[in-house]
């Protein structure tokens, strides 16, 4: 008998039970509350993810929404949660992942050589996005691969534990044709189900930023995305491709970490929402380079231009945070090895962008929600939204880093964590 252990196969069935032991913990495989109970979250202190700040109140919650936000004591429910000591505030939306990425058994990012099938994928998204979940993102928007399309299926029927799923299932590139062809592609995707339309404008700065798309392959991607009743999301990093998405009538910008201070005045012109990373992405790639280098186009050498883009990322992040009318979404471009921390970007945020603590609160729930167009269901603390309710160890106004810990999270009325302090912070 041959007793050598199928490694792949080892870890898919760890990974497997792990999600199953998951889901078991926190009672129920079915998304939100068992038909006709009701459930009350009391707290001391809620930040309704608008701007506005609730004390003492308690929040009753029916069939997976906020139905009443009474004084607090005087809810009544088949349930009470006691969340006094804590921060309460509407679940974390991160509106770029790419979930489904991450390292395979020997520790090196994902080939698909080394195992293609759907269900090796699906199994690292299900680990992923467990994880995210456990980090306060209750919504997710996952840009540019078409194998999200299972995860999200499997999340929806509430058969895996995680954050709402919203993927592009897919990506525009200078490839994929001309303004004709793009248009195909744009309602190809949109018929599979595709939530928003993501568009490479830019090579990858690791390759230098270059602005490759022209302004009618822009205008047929971001114009069919309209008419299809979808969003679209766009990688640049430039003036130049800046500009030319503005005016193309695009929704959100992601990166633009080559942009000079005055394009500032083209999001406040033009209402495109900003996407920009400062922290996470460039640690994790920084921390974990070796284990990319030599996979597809990633590079050492293209690793040194991407932390070299570093400082220009940070300065026009400071330059929109203090600019009023620029509307910066939480966004993270979590990637294999930085699911699950998130929050740390949402942190960095405040500490190293200078992003006022209401307003990165509100980046990454009511101004985010409203980025996806889901403003009338998630993002805030309102009777009639979804109960996504998350509580932090601490108050992040006055302390920042309470951004990151995250003790409490429910989606659609659902527990999936809750972990209190065991003792004073000091």
């Amino acid at each position: 008998m041959n007793d050598r252990i199928n490694r792949p196969a080892h870890r898919l069935f760890v990974v497997a039970l792990l999600l199953v032991l998951a889901v078991a913990w926190a009672g129920t495989p079915a998304l939100g509350q068992p038909p006709g109970e009701t459930t009350v979250l009391r707290a001391a202190r809620i930040l309704d993810g608008r701007g506005e700040v609730l004390e003492d109140r308690d929040l009753v919650l029916r069939d997976g929404r906020i139905t009443e936000i009474v004084p607090r004591g005087d809810g009544r429910g088949d349930r009470v949660y006691d969340l006094t000591a804590l921060t309460v505030l509407p679940g974390y939306i991160d509106t770029h992942v790419h979930i489904g990425n991450h390292f395979d058994d020997d520790g090196r990012v994902h080939r698909d050589e080394n195992d293609p099938g759907v269900a090796h994928l699906t199994l690292h998204g299900a680990e992923n996005a467990y994880r995210t979940l456990m980090n306060g993102i209750t919504t997710m928007q996952s840009l540019g691969a078409p194998d999200d399309a299972e995860l999200k299926a499997w999340i929806d029927r509430g058969e895996i534990p995680g954050p709402r799923l919203l993927s592009s299932l897919g990506a525009v590139r200078d490839d994929t044709g001309t303004p004709d062809e793009i248009r195909a592609y744009v309602r190809d995707r949109a018929a599979a189900g595709a939530d928003v339309i993501k568009i490479f404008a830019s090579t990858s700065i690791r390759f230098g930023g270059v602005t490759n798309l022209s302004a009618a392959q822009l205008e047929a991607a971001c114009g069919e995305a309209r008419a299809q009743g979808l969003r679209s999301v766009v990688h640049l990093h430039r003036s130049d491709a800046l500009r030319l998405t503005a005016d193309a009538g695009c929704t959100q910008v992601e990166h633009g970490w080559m942009l000079e201070p005055g394009d500032v005045d083209v999001f406040v012109e033009s209402g495109m929402y900003l996407g920009n990373q400062i922290d996470l992405l460039f640690r994790n790639y920084e921390e974990r380079g070796d284990r990319y280098a030599g996979v597809g186009g990633y590079t050492l050498e293209g690793f040194a231009n991407l932390q070299a883009s570093r400082p220009g990322a940070l300065a026009f992040f400071r330059a929109a945070a203090a600019t009023p009318g620029v509307r910066i979404v939480y966004s993270t471009d979590a990637n294999a090895g930085s699911h699950g921390a998130n929050t740390d970007e949402l942190v960095a945020y405040v500490e190293q962008g200078g992003q006022d603590p209401m307003d990165a609160v509100v980046s990454a729930t009511s101004l985010a929600a409203e980025s996806l167009g889901m403003e009338d269901r998630i993002g805030a603390i309102a009777t009639g939204l979804e109960a996504d309710v998350i509580a932090l160890d601490g108050d992040p106004l006055t302390d920042p880093a309470a951004l990151g810990r995250v003790v409490f999270v429910m989606r659609g009325g659902h527990v999936y964590k809750n972990d209190p302090p065991r003792a004073p912070r000091r």
